[in-house]
């Protein structure tokens, strides 16, 4: 355990040999990457603990990571507050609850759910289905009426008598399998029920089981993905920036997507992803509950085998981990990649939702040594493929918010070849040489001019505001290899924290303007694509494919349409209608 100066652990380690691991940090010719150097620089001194066996040292190191938090490890953000569905059954007649910790008292525990949201969700469709009760009164069975939950069918009614204490334990036994992903199990039960109380003239009782099956049935259509997987599993997957690791889990029972989580964990900057993977999994499954047989990891992790050990110890059974590289799980775990990057963005515009732009915008003023507060700012990028089909962007962010009305693009015709400054500058030189323009949305000068790239863009940007008269405007430009901000005159990058609200503000510029200019590009190529289908078919000139698009809007349609409908079109005969079919 590494401690600071002030006497807190700022990182975990662990290690077979122990005096080797520290060792390693310590030796003169140590290629130590940035993280472990910063840790280093940090450190002022260190404890052990010498455990038995690797399996108990793994359990150690994530116990204090969950005590400890450090600073240096990864960790997953704010686990102590994830929910459980818990299941007491201690009591003699359990209820489904929301519970806070996992605790060893003989209940039945799932989890854990990502958010109190997502857990009220999944009990709100269990109460559904199944009548037990919510109520947390004391059962005697001789209260004088039942509250609405009986009458809606929703509960048994124990609290009147209304139930025997093996109809009741029936029901949490089919909600224990319906938490598992055993629903087929539960309806063969419930079709055998329905039928019995059918053949004994029950007829209110087989309807309300005929609803419950229904229902089900329902909810397994819903969970359904399209993929033949023989094992329940876990699918795990993560994204990624410099500060912030998003991992997805999908749990898949019985060829079901029973449900998911989308978790954040702190600490992964300068971290590769095997090592985050391994840090979560370690986390994750010292508390989920169940565990399934197969887990499937996006990448591989260090001391699989000792993981897959401890896993199984911890659900009693074989616990088996692997990185799917092809065929349907592969195919799978793409869509969880997916997913995992789809809840990064989510997270990131939350985030991006809830900064106080005033506050952000005056110490950007005070961080690149601007003249005002930049209420306006301009981001600029390029997008080409080898320098071809150039185009550039022009987004515009007022007040911190992007201002898309005020968007423009422009397709590069100066530029022959690969040259990235030419090309910004011929899109800012077309941007300013408008600015004495009556348009308002030209003539509106930029209080901070934002450009896409390192020290070269900046000072090939510098160069065309000096051209048209323009030098007073503020620069800066953002690398995004090292999410570096250089501004003009220093010769080095700004110092802006990684975890600053101003370079997040950089980013979704840049990156606003990076999208923009991608679109455009893109369009551009479709474009060029759909005309070169049509003008490689003989016989199509400009006259007959201009009649093709007038008259079906679209190659896609002209490509979807029959013969009989392109022979209809003018100029195009049958024969040549068979012949635009063939070639598309």
């Amino acid at each position: 355990m590494f401690k600071d100066k002030h006497d807190n652990i700022i990182y975990v380690g662990k290690g077979a040999n122990l005096q080797n691991r520290v060792k390693s940090y310590f030796s003169s010719g140590a290629n130590l990457p940035p993280k472990l150097q910063k840790l280093l620089y940090n450190t002022y001194d260190f404890e052990y603990i010498v455990a038995d066996s690797e399996q108990e040292a793994l359990i150690m190191e994530s116990n204090l990571i969950k005590k400890y938090r450090p600073y240096y490890n990864v960790r997953l953000k704010d686990d102590k507050t994830f929910p459980y569905l818990k299941i007491d059954l201690a009591n003699e007649w359990p209820r489904l609850y929301l519970a806070r910790r996992l605790q060893k008292d003989g209940a039945r525990y799932f989890g854990p759910f990502a958010s109190t949201g997502s857990i009220r969700k999944t009990l709100k469709l269990i109460r559904k289905i199944f009548p037990f009760r919510s109520c947390n009164k004391n059962i005697t069975g001789n209260d004088p009426k039942p509250c609405l939950e009986y009458h809606i069918h929703h509960c048994l009614g124990p609290c009147i008598g209304a139930t025997s204490k093996e109809e009741y334990d029936e029901v949490i036994r089919q909600v224990i399998l319906f938490l598992e992903g055993k629903q087929e199990l539960i309806l063969r039960k419930l079709k055998h029920q329905m039928k019995q109380a059918a053949q004994q003239l029950k007829f209110e009782e087989a309807a309300l089981i005929r609803d419950q099956i229904t229902a089900i049935e329902q909810t397994i259509e819903g969970q359904r993905i399209a993929v033949a997987l023989k094992s329940n599993q876990d699918v795990i997957a993560l994204a990624q920036t410099k500060n912030l690791a998003c991992i997805e889990i999908f749990f898949i029972r019985n060829n079901k997507l029973l449900g998911h989580n989308n978790l954040l964990l702190e600490g992964s900057k300068d971290t590769g992803p095997g090592e985050i993977m391994a840090s979560f999994v370690k986390q994750y499954y010292a508390s989920a509950t169940p565990i399934p047989p197969m887990v499937l990891l996006q990448h591989p992790i260090d001391e699989a085998d000792i993981i897959a050990r401890w896993l199984t110890s911890q659900r009693g059974a074989t616990v088996k981990l692997s990185v799917p590289i092809r065929g349907i799980k592969k195919q799978l775990m793409d869509m969880v990649a997916k997913n995992a990057r789809q809840g990064l963005a989510s997270h990131q515009i939350k985030q991006f939702a809830t900064m106080d732009m005033d506050t952000v915008l005056k110490e950007m003023k005070s961080k690149l040594s601007l003249p005002s507060v930049p209420m306006r700012i301009e981001g600029y990028d390029i997008s080409n493929i080898r320098g071809t089909r150039a185009v550039g962007s022009m987004v515009v962010f007022d007040k911190g918010l992007p201002k898309s009305d005020h968007y423009r693009r422009f397709k590069v015709k100066s530029v022959v070849g690969i040259n990235d400054y030419a090309m910004m500058q011929e899109a800012l030189r077309r941007r300013f040489k408008r600015q004495g323009e009556i348009d308002k949305k030209w003539s509106i000068l930029p209080d901070l001019v934002l450009i896409d790239g390192g020290k070269g863009h900046l000072n090939a940007a510098l160069e065309v505001l000096q051209e048209v008269g323009l030098p007073e405007i503020p620069l800066a430009s953002l690398a995004k290899e090292n999410e570096q901000v250089f501004i003009p005159n220093k010769s080095r990058a700004i110092d802006i924290p990684q975890t600053s609200a101003v370079l997040h503000l950089l980013q979704r510029i840049r990156d606003e303007a990076h999208r923009f200019a991608l679109g455009y590009h893109q369009k551009l190529r479709r474009k060029e694509s759909v005309d070169s289908a049509l003008d490689d078919i003989p016989g199509i000139g400009p006259k007959r494919k201009k009649a093709l698009l007038r008259k079906l809007g679209s190659t896609r349609n002209i490509k979807e349409a029959s013969t009989s409908e392109l022979s209809s079109v003018e100029g195009i005969t049958t024969t040549l209608a068979q012949k635009i079919k063939e070639y598309l």
